[in-house]
């Protein structure tokens, strides 16, 4: 598996922006992604050296349209902590 196939997209929340602080990023990954491949692709894509990953599988939503319901899709989520020696990804610091 690639680096870009792993990491799909970050997490772009008000929770997410209190982490940048202490060096926490968030993404939306792959979902038979596992830890060690987080950590490789992270390290890879924004050239940063990672402390610990963190990950939690996210339920969909019930979703309700008059009498139709459905659930929107699960999804995993990785917390990425970075190491005090790396810098800052640069992506989240433009966003700012």
């Amino acid at each position: 598996m690639f680096a870009e196939d792993i990491i799909l997209k970050p997490l772009l929340t008000e929770k997410a922006y209190d982490g940048i602080a202490d060096k926490k990023y968030m993404f939306i990954v792959k979902k038979s992604a596992d830890k060690s491949q987080i950590k490789r692709a992270v390290e890879k894509l924004f050239g940063v050296k990672v402390k610990s990953v963190n990950t939690v599988n996210c339920k969909g939503k019930l979703k309700k349209m008059g009498r139709t319901q459905g659930y929107t899709p699960d999804y995993k989520k990785a917390i990425v902590q970075l190491t005090a020696e790396s810098k800052a990804i640069e992506y989240f610091n433009s966003l700012s």
